[in-house]
C-alpha cells in the first residue's frame, strides 16, 4: 500500500493524555541466597572482588554495589567468613552508624586477586539467563496493545494520511517485523521514531546475565534510558525485600538504531580479553524494544545476508550466540525489527526473505496538498512569512522540472536555504521567486561531466 507521510519538526502531545498499557510486572527481589540460582563460588568471588576494588566495608554499601537486598548480601558475607576470606571489624568507625564493618583477610585478598585474574568483572550480580527469560516473557514486546489514539499522539509532529496508521497499528501491536520502503527523504526514519515514542511503558533491563559461568553485560547507558530510581533506607531490611530486583535497571523500552555501519559481527557477542567478560550484541540490548535497521542496502554486508541472519530469530523468537569456546546457546529474541530502505524490496531480497517480513509498507512522497501543508507549518515554525507569488513560482516553474515529484524533506531544505541567504544578506526573512531560485539550485546537482 502506498503511503505519503509528511514529517515536520514539532512537539508531540502530552503523553499523559493517553491511557497507557498496564505496568510491566517487575522481577521479584531475591529473599535468600538460594533464590539467586547462581554458583555460590561465583557469587562469593564477585563479592570479594567488589570489596577489594571498591574498598567497601559496610553491608549496606556492599548491598548497593552488588545490587542485592541487605539480607542476601549478609548471607553472602557470612559464607565468605566461614571460609576465612572476610572478617568483621566491628562498629568502631565514626561514620559506621552502628553498622557492622567487614574487611578482607590476607587469604581473602589473595583469593580476590586470583579471581580478578580470571575475570575483572565485579559489582552487580548477574542474572541467570534462564531467570531473565522469564522476565522477558513478562515484558514482551508482543504484550503491547497500542490504540489508534496512542499512535496518533506519538506521531503528532507528522502529517500522516489516516490509512497509514491503520497499517502501522496492527504491525506494531503484533510485535512482528516491518519493512518500510520508498524514495529517500519521506519520513521513514521519523515514522520509526514515532513508533518508539508510542511505547510509553517501562521494562527491566539486567545489568548483566550469566550463562555457563560467563558474564554478559547487557545494560548500556547509551542504548537504555534509565527511569528515576527510588532509593530506600539502606538500613531497612523489610523495605528492601519488597523492591524489585535491583540487578535490573528500570528503563524505557529500548531503541537501537543502526544504519550503514551495521555489520554481521555487530550481531555477535563481543569478548573483552582484558576483562574476560562479554558484551551483549545489539539485538539482545534491544530486547523488549525496537531494532531499527535504517538505510538497508547501504551496509558493507549484502542486504540478503543481513536478512538471512535474522530469519531464525524472526520466526522462532530466539537467537543463537556463541562463546569464545565455540559453545552455542539460545537467548530470547523479543524485538520489533523495523527495516527501512530506499530500494525496492524485489531488488535486494529474494521472495523467501520477503515472506519472512510480515508487514511491508511503501512510503511515498506527499501529494501537492500535503506538501503545501508541510511547507506552511515549517515556515510558521521558522518565522518565515509565506508569499503567494513565490509559492506559485515554486509549483509552476520549479517542480515541473522534476515531474512534480514532491518529497517531505524539501520544505525544510528550501526554507533553511532561504533563511541562510537572508541572514547573509542582512535582510528580514522573506520568500521571493529569486530566493526560491537560489535555494532550489542547492537542492539538486546538475547532471553534467566534471572537467578535469
Amino acid at each position: 500500500m502506498n503511503m505519503a507521510p509528511g514529517a515536520i519538526d514539532g512537539t508531540t502531545l502530552d503523553p499523559d493524555a493517553t491511557a497507557r498499557p498496564p505496568a510491566v510486572q517487575p522481577p521479584p527481589a531475591p529473599r535468600r541466597l538460594e533464590d539467586m540460582a547462581l554458583s555460590p563460588v561465583m557469587m562469593r568471588d564477585i563479592l570479594i572482588k567488589t570489596m577489594f576494588r571498591k574498598n567497601l566495608e559496610q553491608v549496606s554499601d556492599l548491598a548497593q554495589a552488588v545490587c542485592l537486598p541487605v539480607q542476601v548480601t549478609q548471607e553472602l558475607i557470612d559464607l565468605a567468613r566461614t571460609q576465612r576470606l572476610v572478617e568483621a571489624t566491628g562498629t568502631l568507625h565514626a561514620n559506621s552508624g552502628g553498622e557492622m564493618g567487614y574487611q578482607l583477610t590476607d587469604q581473602g585478598k589473595t583469593r580476590a586477586l586470583d579471581a580478578l585474574a580470571q575475570s575483572e568483572y565485579f559489582g552487580a550480580m548477574p542474572v541467570p539467563l534462564d531467570v531473565y527469560r522469564e522476565q522477558v516473557k513478562r515484558q514482551s514486546i508482543r504484550n503491547i496493545q497500542l490504540t489508534r489514539t496512542q499512535l496518533t499522539d506519538a506521531m503528532g509532529h507528522l502529517i500522516l494520511p489516516p490509512d497509514l496508521l491503520g497499517q502501522l497499528g496492527p504491525a506494531v501491536t503484533s510485535g512482528r517485523s516491518i519493512l518500510m520502503y520508498g524514495p529517500p527523504g519521506n519520513g521513514k526514519s521519523s515514522i520509526s521514531n514515532g513508533i518508539r515514542d508510542a511505547m510509553g511503558d517501562k521494562i527491566y533491563i539486567p545489568r548483566a546475565v550469566e550463562y555457563a559461568g560467563q558474564v554478559i553485560t547487557v545494560y548500556d547507558p547509551i542504548v537504555h534510558s534509565a527511569a528515576e530510581a527510588q532509593v530506600d533506607n539502606p538500613n531497612s531490611l523489610r523495605r528492601s525485600s519488597t523492591r524489585f530486583d535491583t540487578r535490573y535497571v528500570r528503563c524505557d523500552r529500548p531503541t537501537v538504531i543502526t544504519g550503514g555501519e551495521l555489520s554481521l559481527s555487530m550481531l555477535d557477542l563481543v569478548y573483552n580479553p582484558t576483562a574476560r567478560t562479554y558484551q551483549a550484541p545489539l539485538q539482545l540490548k534491544s530486547t523488549g524494544g525496537i531494532f531499527i535497521v535504517d538505510d538497508l542496502g547501504r551496509q558493507a554486508e549484502p542486504p540478503q545476508a543481513l536478512i538471512n541472519r535474522w530469519i531464525v530469530p524472526l520466526e522462532e523468537g530466539k537467537d543463537i550466540l556463541a562463546l569464545q569456546s565455540g559453545e552455542k546457546f539460545e537467548v530470547p529474541f523479543d524485538t520489533l525489527v523495523i527495516f527501512s530502505t530506499n530500494y525496492h524490496p524485489n531488488k535486494i531480497f529474494d521472495q523467501a526473505a520477503l515472506r519472512r517480513i510480515f508487514y511491508k509498507i511503501k512510503i511515498d512522497g506527499p501529494d501537492q496538498e500535503n506538501f503545501l501543508k508541510i511547507f506552511a507549518l515549517i515556515a510558521r515554525k521558522k518565522n518565515m512569512p509565506l508569499n503567494q507569488e513565490a509559492l506559485v513560482h515554486l509549483l509552476q516553474s520549479k517542480y515541473p522540472q522534476i515531474d512534480n515529484v514532491y518529497a517531505n524533506y524539501q520544505p525544510v531544505f528550501l526554507i533553511d536555504q532561504m533563511i541562510a541567504i537572508c541572514e547573509f544578506e542582512g535582510i528580514p526573512y522573506q520568500m521571493t521567486p529569486d530566493l526560491i531560485d537560489r535555494a532550489w539550485s542547492n537542492m539538486f546537482v546538475e547532471d553534467s561531466e566534471v572537467v578535469r
